[in-house]
């Protein structure tokens, strides 16, 4: 089994971040979606290893563009989701993800979280860790080839 704590657009609300930083320890995988990328740098610099971190539309510098991580028997596409159009529909993400032969698709930029299966993909939104009203995240388990997302609201 496999855990992973998943989020997306801090947009620098770092506050909100490293409340989860207990999480991050205790977890296999952290990744954060994009928008904030720097805001990971931290935890990136202590433990690479375990932390994949995206660029968003609104990073400059930091991050990878699109990574597979290979979990148990399942393979999980992750980027941020702007140059997949995921504010006007997810086919074009899945389409990308099926292409990687991936039965996942990590990815954030529209602030909204969202569990949805498409075409044979499980595509899964975090919401914004950094959002004023109701950040979020994901943790998200992988057990041989189940996999259960489940969106967490940050208090």
């Amino acid at each position: 089994m496999k855990t992973f704590v998943v989020l997306s657009d801090s947009h620098g609300r770092k506050k909100n971040v490293e409340k989860l930083l207990p999480l991050f320890a205790e977890n296999d995988y952290v990744v954060h979606l994009g928008d904030g990328s720097s805001d990971m740098r931290d935890f990136f610099r202590d433990d690479p290893d375990k932390t994949y971190v995206m660029k968003g539309n609104c990073d400059f510098s930091y991050g990878l563009e699109e990574i597979v991580i290979e979990a148990e028997n399942v393979r999980i596409f992750c980027c941020h989701g702007h140059k997949y159009g995921v504010k006007s529909t997810l086919a074009r993400l899945a389409a990308r993800a099926k292409e990687l032969d991936c039965s996942v698709a990590l990815y954030g930029h529209t602030h909204r979280a969202d569990i949805t299966q498409l075409n044979g993909v499980l595509l899964v939104n975090p919401g914004s860790v950094g959002d004023y009203a109701s950040p979020s995240y994901c943790y998200l388990v992988v057990h041989g080839d189940i996999v259960t997302p489940a969106i967490v609201p940050i208090r």
